[in-house]
């Protein structure tokens, strides 16, 4: 990918993230807009589940139940205009649900701990202290995500849909941008041999991880 093309695409991804949100937030906020607020909230939907169809295999069953799918959204799309924040809060807390369980089912006996193996891909063969720290690293972030789950639940159902809206299109990644600078600032205190450790480097591998669990990943080497 040429530079241009990189920057295009960097670009692009900051614009559809904030002005997703905000476009989200507005049909939130102007209930009336119901045919607004539908296709706002149910185009993500659309997107992904036709990218997971079309890679999918056999390709055609997937993409005939995603037809299937399609056409009963559209034959009840007058109910979705009506309660369109549900789809909202479904795509909220049920990404956030997801990420619970991707760290939550490792902590069980016997399994490594999720940010235990993202700390080993980074420096290879780490220390019992670091093992340590990762696994309770791990346990941060499961209730990190855990009590995200609650709270946008909570706040869904027990407060103005308007209240809703601006935690989960304002503050949902900047509390996770907060967790993970907090998370680096614990660990340059606890484990100061890790002081050159970079910081969007560390993020990168957790996230390239997520993405794609079987990709080899490596922190490229900090200068001392």
């Amino acid at each position: 990918m040429s530079q241009s093309a990189r920057i295009s695409r960097c670009l692009g991804i900051a614009l559809l993230v904030i002005a997703y949100p905000a476009l989200a937030h507005y049909t939130n906020v102007n209930v009336q807009n119901g045919q607004l607020g539908a296709v706002v909230a149910i185009t993500p939907v659309v997107v992904v589940s036709l990218m997971f169809a079309w890679k999918a295999s056999p390709r055609w069953v997937w993409l005939t139940l995603f037809t299937l799918a399609f056409v009963a959204v559209a034959a009840s799309w007058r109910l979705l205009e009506h309660h369109f924040g549900v789809v909202y809060w479904i795509q909220d807390a049920g990404m956030q649900a997801v990420l619970f369980m991707t760290f939550a089912r490792t902590l069980f006996a016997g399994r490594k701990p999720l940010c235990t193996h993202f700390a080993e891909m980074a420096h290879g063969k780490i220390t019992p202290q670091h093992a340590h720290y990762a696994g309770q690293v791990t346990w941060a972030w499961t209730i990190f995500f855990a009590t995200m789950v609650i709270v946008s639940t909570g706040l869904f159902f027990l407060a103005p849909l308007s209240v809703w809206s601006v935690f989960a299109n304002f503050l949902t990644l900047p509390l996770v941008a907060l967790m993970f600078g907090l998370e680096f600032l614990v660990r340059r205190m606890l484990l100061p041999e890790m002081r050159t450790s970079r910081f969007l480097d560390a993020f990168r591998i957790s996230w390239n991880s997520l993405r794609h669990p079987d990709a080899p990943t490596q922190l490229p080497e900090s200068k001392a």
